[in-house]
Parts: structure tokens; C-alpha cells; sequence
């Protein structure tokens, strides 16, 4: 593995935080939510944070961009150094005039950080008649030029262009255009590429890395997929309970991590080394896809369009006990397939069996008495429970309309909770009262509770850091040997597909461009589309869980776009 190269020896420090202490406001006996924090980055570093939710990480990124929740966080002690600015004792009009000029910060999700009802282009400009005297047309000339260095497509278009027209991508590249096109000392990135496919993941990270070396910029990489940390690194700071355990150059923490939560960090992180092929039994498949298609738009009488063909001629099959993996970029059809295949919404053409049934031209009324047969687990566990029902009417809700007995189902429920290594009395807890993987584990536990032949994980993992997302893994194949269910899991991921699929299929632009054994697709390729997807894939040239790396060397550091 080719790590950082970079000499940071006689480099300026821009950053430092010393003894930084956050506690809940009002409330000095209670336990710290940081605890005497120190870190320190110089002109040119990429100096990573890493740890589990809840560890600390963003809670420190608010602290320094003095964004803490008013009346819920302060900070009590410490300081935040920006070279000779000590932000810890600025003003609130102080901290608004450093920040985007002196300090700027990239979010995790760009459509809720970005305005709906602005152009982006717009978005861009506010940032420079915020903080300098520029004219309207300098102002602009700036703004297309700063979008030409994030290698933006057709920049005109663009620059006229709301949110909502662009992809998850393009957003992610304004939002580095508005953090970047003041020149700051320090940019924080606080998760920019977790909802990201692999390929435009490696742009963005390529990007980053890109501007850094143009603009001399310190970077503060807040993330919890050590494939990445591997990737673009060169100091690593391990967070846990609102502590840092450990600090050291990228090299040492990979090769001879000294804590022991670091190093089970680094062993939860999934491997693309296929999982051992489990046996086919011969069953008849529980679900069955032929020519499956999905057209979006077009039909109707005054159309002239075509409309865009989502999916086309989708054929595979999934048997009792196994899981076939979706893979693909953003766009490419995955997502579209699995909500046909849930009938969430009406699939064009093609056919959709699911336990011996063909559900794919069903009424609503006639799907009803089918719905048991598949149930789906969502990406975000945030959204996909009702925040005002207990989870026991969550998980009782599926059984009761289906005729179970409430007392059956309520006991049945909380069987289910045992199954998923949560205590029975969850029961009666509403979902905000869970972490992030606590949550996921009740959707698994939800849609087992119909006793489904079929389940589908859309994304399931994708927003869970690597021990949660190890864990929530696991258990998804325990539930799978316990039942005997097929699973459809869609992922952007191959390193979970490797972990967890028996087959995989590989889709671009709404077409199957490769399917086939987890085994041969993800170690012998033969499309040149599912090769990209391998060798876009952060940290593919680690062996984490052993500590060293193999041959193949980094595509990000030292790499343009």
C-alpha cells in the first residue's frame, strides 16, 4: 500500500485543540461529553478522527466551528486555536465572520445542508458577498471558476441549476465549492462520502485531496470507514467515549495499533475475500425475476419522450437460505429494482414471482394477502420507524392485521427483541429512545416478524459505522440460517457484498452487466464496469483485521481527478 508520502516536518501547525472539555449545559456533575480532547494539524495534513457513533467526533467539529446546540452543549473548559485566533473565546459575531473565510466545514448529507429554493450557483455567490467586497460580476466569476476546480460538468447549466436537479455527487462537489472558494486554513469534513457510491465516493476523496494540495489546506476528515482513513490519511486520531485513546502517523496505526479499541475497530472492517460459497440445496426459488422492466415517464398521450428506462430486461433468482447481492453506482437501478420487486411502485413489463405467485400485476387489494411473504429492512433507521408508536406496536402491528391474537403477537415481539440482542422491556420504549444500530436491529426484528420467505435490505448498514455495521451483518445471517429466508440485500458496497452474499449482480444504467458467484464476480471479474466498481472500493489493498497491507497501491494519494 503506497501511504502518505507527504513532509509535514517544517510545516506551519494551523489547528490545535488543547484539553477541550463539552458537557451538557447546566448540568456540571454530569458526565463530560468530551473529555480534555487534544489534536493538533498543520498546513497540508489530513488528520483524520475516527471512532464509533456516539464516540465524540462531530460533537468535536460543532465545538470548533462554534455550532454547538444552544441550551444542550457548552464548552467548559480547553481551547480551540485557529493560528492566532482562540475560537473558544470569540464572539458570536467574531465565529460568523471566520467561518467560510477562515474555517469551513462539508456535511454529510448536501440536500439538507444546501438551500431547496436556491440556485446553487446563488449559494455559492452568498458565501462571497458575505465575507468580501467583490461586485456582482467578480462575485460570479469567481463562483464558475471555483466550479470549474471541483470539476463540475457543463458549468453554466449547472450554476443555474436548484439542488434537487443534481446528483448526489454534484451536490457534494458545491458544498466543497462553498468550503473551499474563500481559501480557508481548515476544512472540516465531517462525513462527506458515507451515502456515496464507491466511484463517486473516490472522486470526491480525490477531489478533496486535490484542492488541499492547490490550496495548502489543513483537513480535518471526520469518518468512521477505516477504508477511507487508509486511503488519505497521514495522522489518525482514535476517538471512543469522548476520549482520544490513540494518535499516530497513518503507517504506525495500521501496522502496530497499540489500544485495543483500535484494534477492533480495524477488525470489524469488512474485506472484499468473498465469504465461503454456502451449498445449493436444489429448492425452488422463493423469489423469481424474468425480464423484469421499469420505465419512468412517457406515457402519456401528449409525450414525445421516450421516458427513461430505469430497468431493463432484469432476470435472476434467489433460493431458500441464500442471498443475492445488488451492486452498482447511484442511478444504476438497484433501488428500482427492489421497490418492483416490494411493489412499491408498479413495475412496466416483466415478471415478479414470490413464492410461487406473480405479484408484478397485482391490484393493491389483491397484493394484501401476499405482503407476508416479503418484507423489506430500509436504509435509515431514523425514518423507517414511526417515532410516536412504542416498538411493540411496530413489531405487533404486521402479525395483528394478519390475524394473530394481540397477546401471541405482543409475546412473539418480544421474542423477536430477545433474538436481536435487545432486552424485553424495549417493548415499551419509542424509537428515539435507541442509537442508530438499536434502531436498525428493531426494523430487522419488525419485518422478521411476519415470518417473510423474502428480504429485502435496501442499504441496510450503509449509514452504521464498521463495529455496528459488523454487528447488524451477523445477525441478519443468523436470522437467515434461523428461518431460512432468501435475502435481496442492495448495496453500494462490495465489501459488505463480499461479507454477506452468496451471488452478486452488477448493474449499470438499469442494465445486468455481470451476475454470477460472490466468489468469481468479486475476485475474477470479467466486465470492465464491475472492475471500476473493485478498484474504486477504499481500503480494497488492506488486510485490516491482520495489519498489513497487500500490493496493490492507493488511488487517492498523490492522485488527480
Amino acid at each position: 500500500m503506497k501511504f502518505s508520502t507527504k513532509d509535514l516536518s517544517r510545516a506551519e501547525q494551523v489547528f490545535s485543540i488543547t484539553g477541550l472539555q463539552v458537557g451538557l449545559a447546566g448540568q456540571p456533575d454530569a458526565a463530560p461529553v468530551l473529555d480534555r480532547i487534544d489534536l493538533q494539524i498543520r498546513a497540508g495534513e489530513t488528520h483524520c478522527l475516527v471512532g464509533e457513533s456516539g464516540s465524540g467526533k462531530s460533537v468535536t467539529s460543532l465545538a470548533t466551528m462554534g455550532l454547538l446546540p444552544k441550551d444542550a452543549l457548552e464548552v467548559t473548559g480547553g481551547r480551540i486555536q485557529l493560528k492566532e485566533v482562540e475560537i473558544t473565546a470569540a464572539s458570536p459575531s467574531r465565529m460568523r465572520d471566520l467561518r467560510a473565510k477562515r474555517v469551513a466545514m462539508i456535511f454529510q448529507e448536501p440536500m439538507t445542508a444546501l438551500n431547496p429554493v436556491l440556485r446553487v450557483g446563488a449559494q455559492i455567490e452568498e458565501v462571497l458577498n458575505m465575507h468580501t467586497d467583490l461586485s456582482a460580476a467578480e462575485a460570479k466569476a469567481r463562483t464558475l471558476d471555483i466550479m470549474e476546480q471541483v470539476h463540475l460538468p457543463d458549468v453554466p447549466r449547472i450554476y443555474q441549476a436548484f439542488p434537487h436537479q443534481l446528483s448526489g455527487g454534484q451536490r457534494q462537489r458545491i458544498m466543497i465549492a462553498m468550503a473551499l472558494v474563500l481559501e480557508p486554513d481548515l476544512l472540516i469534513a465531517d462525513e462527506p462520502t458515507t451515502a456515496l457510491d464507491v466511484t463517486t465516493q473516490l472522486q470526491i476523496l480525490k477531489l478533496i485531496a486535490e484542492m488541499q494540495q492547490r490550496h495548502g489546506t489543513a483537513v480535518l476528515f471526520i469518518t468512521h470507514d477505516m477504508g477511507v482513513v487508509a486511503e488519505i490519511a497521514d495522522t489518525v486520531s482514535v476517538m471512543q467515549k469522548g476520549r482520544i485513546v490513540e494518535t499516530a502517523p497513518i503507517r504506525e496505526l495500521l501496522t502496530d495499533p497499540q489500544m485495543d479499541y483500535t484494534r477492533k475497530l480495524l477488525q470489524a472492517v469488512p474485506n472484499l475475500t468473498p465469504r465461503p460459497a454456502r451449498p445449493v440445496n436444489g429448492a425452488d426459488a422463493v423469489l423469481d425475476v424474468d425480464n423484469l422492466q421499469m420505465t419512468y415517464g412517457g406515457t402519456g398521450w401528449f409525450s414525445r419522450s421516450e421516458g427513461v428506462r430505469a430497468a431493463r430486461d432484469v432476470t435472476f433468482d434467489i433460493a431458500p437460505g441464500r442471498t443475492l447481492g445488488i451492486v452498482g453506482e447511484s442511478g444504476s437501478g438497484k433501488s428500482t429494482v427492489a421497490r418492483c420487486i416490494m411493489r412499491l411502485i408498479d413495475p412496466t413489463g416483466g415478471r415478479v414471482c414470490v413464492a410461487g405467485s406473480d405479484i408484478a400485476r397485482l391490484s393493491r387489494r389483491q397484493l394484501q394477502p401476499h405482503r407476508k411473504h416479503f418484507q423489506i429492512v430500509f436504509q435509515d433507521p431514523y425514518r423507517s420507524l414511526n417515532p410516536r408508536w412504542t416498538v411493540a406496536r411496530s413489531l405487533c402491528e404486521g402479525p395483528i392485521n394478519f390475524g394473530q391474537p394481540k397477546a401471541q403477537a405482543l409475546e412473539h415481539a418480544a421474542e423477536l427483541l430477545e433474538l436481536v440482542d435487545l432486552p424485553r422491556d424495549a417493548l415499551w420504549r419509542y424509537p428515539h429512545q435507541f442509537s442508530g444500530g438499536q434502531r436498525q436491529r428493531i426494523a430487522i426484528a419488525r419485518a422478521v416478524a411476519m415470518k417473510p420467505d423474502l428480504l429485502v435490505a435496501d442499504e441496510a448498514v450503509s449509514a452504521l459505522d464498521v463495529s455496528v455495521q459488523a454487528q447488524v451483518l451477523d445477525l441478519l445471517d443468523d436470522v437467515q440460517k434461523r428461518f431460512g429466508i432468501a435475502m435481496l440485500f442492495i448495496t453500494h458496497d462490495l465489501r459488505v457484498a463480499a461479507q454477506i452474499c452468496d451471488d452478486v449482480l452488477v448493474m449499470q444504467k438499469g442494465q445486468v452487466v455481470e451476475h454470477g458467484p460472490a466468489g468469481a464476480v468479486l475476485a475474477d471479474p470479467q466486465h470492465s464496469y464491475t472492475k471500476s466498481l473493485i478498484e474504486a472500493a477504499p481500503g480494497r489493498d488492506w488486510d485490516f483485521a491482520n495489519f498489513r497491507a497487500v500490493s496493490a497501491p492507493s488511488a487517492i494519494q498523490g492522485a488527480t481527478v
